[in-house]
């Protein structure tokens, strides 16, 4: 899981960024990013793409990886902006912030999947990056994890809608809450075709 970072450390970058999201598809709720640089020399045991991992695991890995990081940063981009701009450009809005906000600055950024929006500093889209790079997979935990807790917070809030459950996705109960009890603030508009309506 380190031989996109050594081959980048061998080239002399010192400080690479992994990146991924979670929550891209999802009928509700934000769509969140992560950023991570790992120490050079980190080897974090059981780590890979979150979806792979149990959620007591990712909750033991969530710790683990924030005390071994140089710098970490965690970004939502919520509803009403998916709804302005396109879960596309939200994902790449999360995913830049996250790395701006980085307390340190990489220099280099490898981020999950095969999109093409340029960064500011060298950068390389990896697909399947998360079962590939040590610091994407962190990335991809932190995001996850992140994201599972607000969905879980937003459960509290919306209890019909059984976030806490499916987390936002479009799951039969999902759609059948949505259907009985109509669309909510945390509800991304844009994904709510007829079928999803109940229309």
């Amino acid at each position: 899981m380190k031989d996109i970072e050594n081959e980048l450390y061998s080239a002399g970058y010192g400080f690479v960024a992994g990146v991924d999201e979670a929550g891209r598809g999802p009928l509700a709720g934000p769509v969140c990013a992560a950023a991570v640089i790992l120490p050079q020399d980190a080897v974090i045991e059981g780590i890979n793409d979150s979806k792979k991992l149990s959620e007591k695991k990712r909750n033991q890995l969530f710790d683990v990886i924030k005390s071994t990081a140089i710098a970490y940063s965690v970004e939502f981009v919520y509803p009403d902006m998916i709804d302005e701009i396109n879960i596309r450009q939200a994902t790449a809005l999360a995913m830049h912030t996250a790395v701006a906000n980085l307390k340190q600055h990489p220099d280099f950024v490898i981020i999950d999947g095969n999109d093409n929006i340029p960064y500011d500093i060298s950068y390389k889209y990896i697909i399947k990056g998360d079962a590939k790079s040590q610091t994407i997979a962190a990335a991809s935990i932190l995001a996850k994890v992140s994201r599972d807790r607000l969905m879980e917070d937003l459960d509290k809030e919306y209890p019909e809608y059984g976030f806490a459950k499916h987390k936002g996705y479009g799951t039969k109960v999902h759609i059948e809450a949505i259907q009985k009890y109509g669309v909510t603030e945390v509800h991304r508009k844009s994904f709510m075709t007829a079928k999803v309506l109940g229309k």
